[in-house]
Formats: structure tokens, C-alpha cells, sequence
């Protein structure tokens, strides 16, 4: 449940969001000359550069980023560091975006930082949302001392308000087509964008890619001298078990053929490979000053936690709420869906936003489901879910709008029997608006 709002916060919220929010911005109106480093190089110089006081990882990708994200953090507390996290967007309160230790910052302190960077934001010309809250994610960090930062990317990478750091490891994730009126409608162009985060002499981190990708993250590698390590070849992966609770593997290093087994509480074949994307970043920064034992990496994968990710609010009937909101991350949801629950009959709360790949996550989904519930995010870009239920038309399943996500939930879980199973997915605001009204039920 969100916690209420003192008026300074609220007023602090205001001030940052009365910037350019491309977060919040249609599609159509973007374009890559809105995103350029240059303003946020500035901004860091202005604010005395904290980015540099501390060491940090550093995450991009299409599908995984925030996954790799979490296990990483998790285990480097484990291993006792004080560890901060920035990732985006935020699911229910606007400071889970920046956090130490799994604490989201204090909103007074919050607030104190917004009042002290006024003057260096008034001397940067066309700041956006996503710079300034880089830079207070940042500027906390070195203020509270942090021992490493893990830093997720916003958007692509190359140009990310983010790529001001110099890690001492980066991270590719999965790849694939998404935001592409920003970052190329083809794979070989979204990989140059993403590789952007790869810096001179700095290791980097590949998860399996497809041959068009991973060409591009080599050449980009070799040409900075980056020592490349990559998920599928320099390590494998071997499932053992699975169920609601969580799944078991091994990951294999083919250096020295030594395996570990894992245990992980996010579920699907696609948090394993990002459990082992971290895992081999983690290993290349213990080569790299920051010292990690294998009993820290198990209990920090065992423990992670990660919302809105497969994840399990009821077991019986299910009821999954899932941030799907592309046709590879809808496919793999498909897919996920099917391993555990092959025999239940799909109901489907969907909502997307307007500038999202409809037809291709339709296409992934709708063959499994047997009733829609279209609905909307309180969202500037939340398509109108009468437009979504006319385009899903003549999919084969019943069809209905219930244009608020609270009351849409209500309504799948009055529809839901033992034959049948409830998921609310193609949003992370949906999913987001979800899970408040279901914990706010409870």
C-alpha cells in the first residue's frame, strides 16, 4: 500500500516530474536527438561528479536488466556491502527507484537533495525527468557511502543518463526489438545502443543473444579491448527442479567445468539465464577488488526479491501478475505459463501502452487464452482499453473492457475456478496498479 504524501514530497515529486518525462511521453513525439549525454555530464560536473565516489555495475539490455539487477544487488548485501540500487520505473512509491540495502530513500532526505540541486539543474538547459533523478540517485549514493552501486539502465544505453559511470563490470542482458522509433527497427542497431555501455578495458557481461547481436557486442568489445565473457558459452546452465516455490539448477563454468547448484524464488527459464548473467558478472568483480564467497551468491539468489516478475500472489486458483510488456517478454510469459499450468484455462487482465508492439504480444498470447479483460493504468500512455478490446476482437476468446485495474482484478477473480488461472500482465503500470489493489484486499 502506498504511504501518503507530506506536502514537501509532493511538492519535490512536482518539481521533478515538471521536467521533460520522456517515461511519460508518447512515442510519436520522441526522437533520438532528445537523448544526448552532454546534459548530463554537465549536471554531474555541477554536482561535484558523485558518480565516481563509489565503484558500481552496470546493467542494459531488452528483457532481464532489472532481474540481473536484483540478484546482484541481493548478493553483494549479502556479502555484507552496503549495496545501492537504481532501477526504474518504480511499482508502487516513486523512491524504490533509488535504494540502499534494499531501503528506498527517505523522502525528507529526498526532498532536502531536490532543494540543493536546484541551482545546478536552473544551468543545464533541457534537463529531463530521468537525468535529475540520475543524478539524485547518484548523489545519494556518495553521500550515504555506498561500497558499489548497481546501476540499471533506462533506456537503450550508449546515450542513458546512466552512461556517465565507468563500472567495473558491464551487463548485456537479453536483446531484443523494443523502443525502436529510438533505438533502430533492426536487432543489429538495438545491440550498438545497448554495447554503448561497454567502456575501454572494462569487462562485459553478454546473456545469450542471437547471432546478429552478439556480432555486434564482440566487435564493440574488442575494438574498447573489453574482455567479453558470455552466458551460454563461457557458462552453462542445467535445470533440476521446479515448482511455484522457486526453481533449481547448476551453473557451469566451462573454464574450469566446476558446477554450482543454485536455488532462485523467480520463476521461468529466463530467470535462470539471468541468475547466471549475474552470477559471471559477479565472479569478474570479485577478479575485480570486490570480494564475494560462493555461500554469499547462493543465499543471495535463494532470498531475492523481485515483484511483478511470474509472481505468485495465490496459488489456488493462481493468480500471476506479471510486467510482460513486449512479444519476446509476452512470449516467454506464454511459455512460463504453460510449463506450470498446462491444463488451466488462460483469464487475462491486459492493459498496455500506446507506443507497445500490440500486434506481436497478441499474437504470443491470445491463442492461450480463453478470457479477456482489457483495462488501463492510470497512464498518460495507457491505451484506451475500448481500443484494445476492439483490435483483440475475433481472437476466439470472450472479451470484456474493465477500464479500472482494481475492479478489473475484482472481476477476473469472481471469473476464476479450479479449472482456471488469472494473470494480469503487458504493463508494468498495470501490473504495478495490481498488486496495490490486491494487497490493499488482502
Amino acid at each position: 500500500m502506498t504511504k501518503p504524501f507530506s506536502p514537501e514530497y509532493q511538492a519535490a515529486l512536482d518539481y521533478i516530474y515538471s521536467f521533460v518525462d520522456f517515461s511519460r511521453t508518447h512515442q510519436e513525439n520522441l526522437s533520438p536527438e532528445n537523448f544526448d549525454l552532454s546534459r548530463m555530464v554537465q549536471f554531474m560536473d555541477l554536482l561535484g561528479s558523485p558518480q565516481d565516489e563509489f565503484p558500481s555495475l552496470h546493467i542494459a539490455g531488452s528483457k532481464g536488466k532489472g532481474s540481473v539487477s536484483a540478484f546482484c544487488a541481493s548478493v553483494l548485501q549479502k556479502a555484507g556491502f552496503q549495496v545501492g540500487l537504481y532501477t526504474s520505473p518504480h511499482l508502487m512509491d516513486f523512491e524504490e527507484r533509488i535504494q540502499i540495502n534494499q531501503q528506498p530513500m527517505n523522502r525528507d532526505l529526498l526532498v532536502e537533495y531536490v532543494e540543493e540541486i536546484k541551482p545546478a539543474v536552473s544551468q543545464v538547459q533541457g534537463l529531463t525527468t530521468f537525468e535529475i533523478m540520475t543524478g539524485l540517485g547518484f548523489l545519494d549514493f556518495a553521500r550515504q557511502g555506498v561500497d558499489i552501486g548497481v546501476i540499471e539502465v533506462g533506456l537503450g544505453g550508449r546515450l542513458d543518463a546512466t552512461n556517465v559511470i565507468t563500472p567495473r563490470v558491464s551487463i548485456i542482458t537479453s536483446l531484443y526489438l523494443d523502443h525502436t522509433s529510438i533505438l533502430g527497427d533492426t536487432l543489429e542497431q538495438i545491440a550498438f545502443e545497448k554495447a554503448g555501455i561497454i567502456k575501454p578495458g572494462v569487462p562485459v557481461i553478454s546473456a545469450p543473444q542471437e547471432e546478429k547481436a552478439i556480432n555486434v557486442i564482440r566487435d564493440i568489445a574488442g575494438k574498447k579491448s573489453a574482455r567479453l565473457v558470455e552466458v551460454g558459452r563461457d557458462y552453462t546452465i542445467q535445470p533440476l527442479a521446479r515448482s511455484l516455490a522457486g526453481q533449481v539448477f547448476e551453473i557451469q563454468r566451462e573454464s574450469d567445468q566446476s558446477a554450482v547448484e543454485f536455488s532462485i524464488p523467480l520463476l521461468g527459464d529466463f530467470q535462470m539465464i539471468n541468475a547466471a548473467t549475474a552470477y559471471a558478472a559477479l565472479d569478474l568483480l570479485s577478479e575485480r577488488g570486490i570480494s564475494l564467497d560462493e555461500e554469499h551468491i547462493l543465499q543471495g539468489f535463494k532470498e531475492v526479491n523481485w515483484p511483478a516478475r511470474f509472481e505468485v500472489l495465490r496459488e489456488q486458483p493462481p493468480v500471476i501478475v506479471d510486467s510482460a510488456h513486449n512479444p519476446a517478454s509476452i512470449g516467454k510469459l506464454r511459455d512460463t505459463i504453460d510449463d506450470f499450468f498446462p491444463d488451466l484455462s488462460l483469464i487475462l487482465i491486459f492493459g498496455i501502452s500506446e507506443d507497445k508492439q500490440l500486434d506481436g504480444m497478441l499474437d504470443e498470447i491470445l491463442p492461450r487464452t480463453t478470457h479477456l479483460i482489457t483495462t488501463q493504468a492510470d497512464h498518460p500512455r495507457a491505451m484506451d482499453p475500448e481500443e484494445l478490446a476492439r483490435i483483440a476482437d475475433g481472437c476466439g476468446c470472450t472479451i470484456e473492457v474493465v477500464p479500472a485495474v482494481g475492479e478489473a482484478l475484482k472481476r477476473g477473480l469472481s471469473l476464476a475456478g479450479e479449472k482456471d488461472l488469472l494473470v494480469v500482465a503487458g504493463s508494468i503500470f498495470v501490473a504495478a496498479s495490481a498488486r496495490i489493489a490486491w494487497f490493499e484486499s488482502s
